[in-house]
């Protein structure tokens, strides 16, 4: 509850204690405090009880963290059921940019060379260096005004 308060903070708090409420109150305000503290606690966790014997059996692991979207989404990531960390790891973006950038310039990556290496004799794929010659001779590449 209280940890990012440091040293100065709390002893700046302590003094303040002591000269609002004085010394010999000050012990019965703290009393007061942790004892009201304690009471809000009991009844969160009665509360908290009540709610988790209303939702049944099926519920009987919900914990009220859960419902923090940070807690809930980094769950959900550690819990690979549905195959998120392979999508997420599926996703190479520094090639991906590389293979564009090197596309636009008109040079081949290693990525697409060996592609090209490995699928030039069958029939479904197309051959790229044939595409590239054809543009390098004085085509220019199609213009296309509304993706830009």
């Amino acid at each position: 509850m209280f940890n990012d308060i440091g040293a100065l903070e709390l002893a700046t708090l302590i003094v303040l204690a002591v000269l609002v409420f004085g010394p010999e109150k000050l012990p019965k305000v703290i009393q007061d405090v942790t004892r009201t503290i304690r009471k809000i606690r009991e009844f969160s966790d009665s509360a908290k009880q009540d709610i988790r014997n209303e939702l049944g059996p099926e519920f009987k692991d919900f914990e009220f963290e859960d419902l923090n979207p940070k807690t809930f989404i980094r769950k959900q990531l550690d819990n690979d059921d549905l195959g998120l960390k392979e999508i997420r790891n599926g996703f190479d973006m520094k090639k991906e940019m590389a293979e564009l950038t090197d596309a636009v310039h008109g040079r081949e990556s290693e990525t697409s060379s060996a592609a090209a290496s490995t699928s030039g004799s069958s029939g479904g794929s197309v051959d790229m260096s044939k595409k590239r010659a054809a543009l390098e001779k004085d085509e220019r590449p199609p213009y296309d005004m509304d993706a830009t």
